[in-house]
């Protein structure tokens, strides 16, 4: 649920720019980036977070859920990822960076999913991450969601 005074909606081409700051500002990756796929919380107007859900083969991705540094701590984030795990139609899919994040999904239903049990379409989209984790032992971890 959405604090007082701020909405979810679908975005529009006019906030892609926005959403790219967004994104930016987390240090996600900023390539493929499609309007159609985010939705945004705003408030007067504004988009304060954004999230979207990409579209594979046999999957969907979670991705790219980014809430405004001063508003974080306030369920903004929470209210992106349960309204976009309503829209998955497949098995829904994600993958972060930092024990910390992936402990959060668990919240929410994800749990740690290796590699090689990952539908072939994010593959090769999670291969570099699967990587790093295994031969930098960065803390990348791909993540499933059950139920």
């Amino acid at each position: 649920m959405l604090p007082e005074g701020y909405s979810l909606r679908s975005a529009t081409a006019a906030d892609i720019g926005a959403i790219r700051r967004l994104v930016l500002s987390a240090f996600l990756d900023p390539t493929q980036l499609r309007w159609q796929q985010f939705w945004v919380v705003e408030q007067s107007g504004a988009v304060m977070a954004c999230g979207q859900l990409r579209q594979f083969e046999g999957a969907q991705e979670l991705g790219s859920v980014v809430v405004e540094k001063a508003l974080r701590g306030q369920g903004i984030g929470s209210a992106v990822i349960e309204h976009l795990i309503a829209q998955a139609t497949q098995p829904l899919y994600l993958e972060c960076v930092g024990k910390g994040r992936s402990q959060f999904y668990t919240r929410f239903g994800f749990e740690g999913v290796d590699w090689k049990d990952l539908p072939p379409s994010l593959k090769g989209k999670f291969g570099v991450g699967a990587i790093a984790h295994q031969f930098l032992r960065l803390p990348i971890f791909c993540m499933r969601r059950l139920g």
